[in-house]
């Protein structure tokens, strides 16, 4: 089930927040329960099979984390059974996301011909994965105490707000959440609000931008131009940031409407100076993930210079492989890895006295390049497009349908990068404060264009939920 879909919006959230609503705010258990059958049901909605895959592993990291409390508490370290979790979760992750890719890739070096069965990936799986194993590891360390009720932790695990595409959140962060929230007005005003505008984001200006990479990538080579495919990444690189943070967006505002606050997932990445800063900006609750429970344990940047670079090149490679099971996928990641070791080492001194305007131009030219090997998969055609990009080969610079697109598209296009700038949202926010009312129209109306928009418009999912 889609957030962007008319069954979510007006038959499966107008009825959970009622039954959630009819039940007194001091009965925080029930409520709790309304919320995981709720978010069970929105689970196996599209993949009733694989819910009791999610449910496996809510109850294995669940018991697993009291075991690892329990042997601590009478002087073990619990360093087996946080071994044993880790190993379990990483094999369920492997065997689903990753078997064919292993059996391809030993294919393509041996020769051999492996017959395998392909696997339909379960929805959000990596995502509450990165959940369950982030509290396993934070009972181990001490940072919170095992959760004794599955129903609360499965409730945590499962909660359909960021269950699919994230964002990414920690047990620590929502622990008190749990057992006693705030739900006023206000918030639920504010959660609807950005709700909205989240959808707004994936149905009005993500889809559009998708079609536009879609028709330029597909066009015969004969048709293509320099400026012609900066155009259509240039599509993608808007479309991929509005598609995932206006899911966040909507998966924010849906938290806040039960009473929830989830961090922040997007910082207006498209503005950034830097590759570090744009990765300190860009789905931050994973990039905090693998900063915490790999980077920081394998000796972060308290180590020797080469080992330093070993641990960035491992981190930004298994950031890639995260994404998906391809090695356009491990390219990309080892592309971001190198890039941030060349800053760290290399010109990040003489990046930082260079002129703002050189610095962001830098930056979006390197994430737009990456935004390349990440949308189209067969590295040889992503070598291609680039290859056209930077006019190598017999390519024109510029042609008649580079025009074509330019005038038709243009304006989607200038509304998209306007919008990944702060200025749109904050001068919003001015008007909601000043003129609540005014506020409150111009967001019925982005509901109003996105719902007719779900409904003429064709079937267009998140891309974050292939990964």
């Amino acid at each position: 089930m889609l957030f962007s879909s008319i069954i979510f919006i007006f038959y499966f959230l107008p009825i959970t927040m009622l039954v959630y609503y009819l039940i007194p705010k001091e009965q925080t258990g029930k409520r709790n329960i309304v919320l995981l059958v709720a978010s069970l049901f929105f689970y196996s909605w599209g993949e009733p099979v694989y819910l009791f895959l999610m449910l496996y592993s809510a109850f294995f990291n669940y018991f697993m984390a009291i075991q690892i409390h329990n042997e601590q508490k009478y002087g073990g370290t619990g360093r087996r059974n946080l071994l044993f979790t880790v190993v379990v979760d990483l094999l369920i992750l492997g065997f689903f996301k990753y078997f064919g890719f292993l059996m391809d890739t030993i294919t393509s070096i041996t020769g051999w011909h492996i017959h395998y069965t392909s696997l339909a990936l379960p929805i959000g799986i990596s995502f509450y994965t990165f959940q369950a194993m982030s509290y396993v590891f934070d009972v181990y360390k001490g940072k919170v105490a095992p959760q004794y009720s599955l129903l609360k932790f499965s409730l945590y695990l499962s909660f359909f707000p960021q269950l699919i595409a994230g964002p990414i959140v920690k047990y620590r962060d929502v622990e008190l959440q749990i057992d006693n929230r705030e739900t006023t007005l206000i918030k639920f005003g504010e959660g609807s609000s950005r709700f909205i505008l989240g959808l707004g984001k994936k149905v009005i200006l993500a889809n559009a931008l998708g079609s536009l990479y879609t028709e330029i990538s597909s066009l015969p080579h004969g048709q293509v131009s320099v400026v012609l495919y900066w155009i259509g990444i240039a599509a993608y690189t808007l479309q991929i940031y509005f598609d995932f943070s206006g899911y966040s967006d909507m998966a924010i505002g849906l938290g806040k409407m039960f009473g929830f606050v989830f961090d922040e997932n997007f910082n207006y990445p498209y503005i950034a100076s830097t590759i570090t800063d744009f990765w300190r900006r860009w789905h931050m609750s994973l990039s905090t993930w693998f900063r915490e429970y790999v980077y920081i344990p394998l000796g972060g940047n308290r180590v020797k210079v080469h080992r330093h670079i070993l641990n960035l090149l491992i981190v930004w490679s298994l950031t890639g492989l995260w994404h998906g099971a391809s090695w356009n996928f491990v390219l990309w990641g080892a592309y971001f890895g190198v890039l941030l070791i060349l800053e760290k080492y290399v010109y990040g001194k003489y990046l930082e006295k260079a002129p703002n305007w050189f610095r962001h131009a830098y930056a979006i030219v390197i994430v737009m390049v990456s935004w390349v090997f990440f949308s189209i998969t067969d590295i040889s055609k992503a070598l291609s497009y680039l290859a056209v990009m930077f006019g190598l080969g017999k390519v024109s610079f510029i042609n008649v349908t580079a025009l074509y697109y330019i005038r038709t598209n243009f304006i989607i296009l200038a509304v998209g990068a306007c919008v990944a700038t702060p200025y749109p949202i904050e001068k919003f926010r001015e008007l909601y404060r000043k003129k609540p009312a005014v506020g409150t129209a111009l967001v019925f109306a982005v509901l109003v264009v996105s719902v007719a928009y779900l409904v003429y418009g064709s079937y267009n999912p998140f891309l974050y939920f292939r990964f």
